[in-house]
């Protein structure tokens, strides 16, 4: 079985949305990467997300080598077979398609030996029920959060099969590469993040759709409340600070009933018809037009790396 200190290639299967990113934090974390994607354009546009996350890495004084010598650490291949090559570990990053994922770790299964680690970034399928059968004990799930250079969390679960050790060396891992990994008991879809995400996202619909705010409200409520004193205190522990009983009081009384949706939520539907499908088409619940997106993409990620400095000063000295 893999040790920590055998990790020194790793490949990054799709070079899409969260590639790019989960490539530089290998990379950082100075292992060899190599990236496979389908598409040669989809191959550009990651290389060019990779100069411009570095440029902002450096620019913040994050990186500890040089941005260069990061990048030269990251090589594209054509194949799946080129890529994975050598790999003492597999991060899948590839498009939520059922279909899509069947075909990639069939090739997987005819490739790779039997003591490389392989980890999907699923998010929304159960790995474990598509992957061949021969693949499971050496199958584990990092999943990672948009931008993933940038955001800390990595939830890590194993599969039934797989060895607790195989999961205490992908967290190892993660560790080394500087990001939180969480590791759960048991695979659950959606989750830690996403399905408290999740809950808060029908509860944003229903308050727009049905007419009691707009997003701009919404926005700013969460980030004058429960958003940053969860730096602090988290969910569970904020329930210890407000009172155990006033929490079942509430459950008790009944005091609110969650949104039931027995349809697509209005507000999403009237976006996806007018293509108003975020920053990638300059639209969404907010207008960027005019805006420069890899700049807002940039301006976000160095506020997110003040807001998560803090963060881990907190997480370090809890109260």
């Amino acid at each position: 079985m893999k040790t920590l200190n055998d990790i020194k290639k790793i490949a990054v299967l799709g070079a899409g949305t969260m590639g790019p990113g989960i490539a530089q934090v290998y990379a950082m974390g100075g292992c060899e990467v190599t990236m496979w994607t389908r598409s040669e354009s989809t191959r550009e546009k990651a290389l060019t997300s990779l100069k411009a996350q570095l440029d902002t890495f450096e620019g913040e004084g994050l990186l500890a080598e040089p941005k260069d010598v990061i990048l030269n650490r990251i090589s594209f291949k054509l194949t799946v077979e080129e890529a994975v090559e050598g790999a003492d570990m597999i991060q899948e990053t590839i498009v939520e398609k059922k279909d899509a994922k069947e075909e990639l770790y069939a090739k997987l299964a005819a490739c790779v030996p039997a003591d490389t680690i392989i980890a999907s970034n699923t998010s929304a399928l159960n790995i474990f029920e598509i992957v061949p059968e021969q693949l499971l004990p050496q199958l584990i799930i990092c999943h990672w959060y948009a931008p993933p250079h940038v955001i800390p969390l990595v939830e890590v679960v194993k599969s039934e099969q797989a060895p607790q050790e195989l999961a205490d060396v992908a967290v190892a891992l993660l560790k080394k590469c500087g990001k939180t990994p969480v590791l759960m008991k048991k695979f659950i879809r959606g989750y830690i993040a996403n399905r408290l995400q999740q809950c808060l996202n029908q509860e944003v619909f229903y308050l727009i759709s049905n007419g009691y705010c707009d997003a701009e409200a919404i926005d700013l409520a969460c980030q004058a409340s429960f958003v940053p004193r969860a730096c602090v205190l988290g969910i569970c522990k904020r329930i210890d600070f407000g009172g155990v009983d006033m929490t079942y009081n509430n459950f008790k009384n009944k005091s609110y009933a969650a949104p039931q949706w027995d349809t697509i939520p209005s507000i999403l539907q009237e976006k996806v018809d007018a293509n108003e499908l975020g920053i990638k088409t300059g639209k969404g619940f907010y207008d960027y037009t005019g805006r420069d997106i890899e700049e807002v993409k940039a301006k976000r990620d160095k506020q997110l790396f003040e807001i998560f400095a803090v963060t881990k000063k907190f997480m370090d000295d809890p109260v």
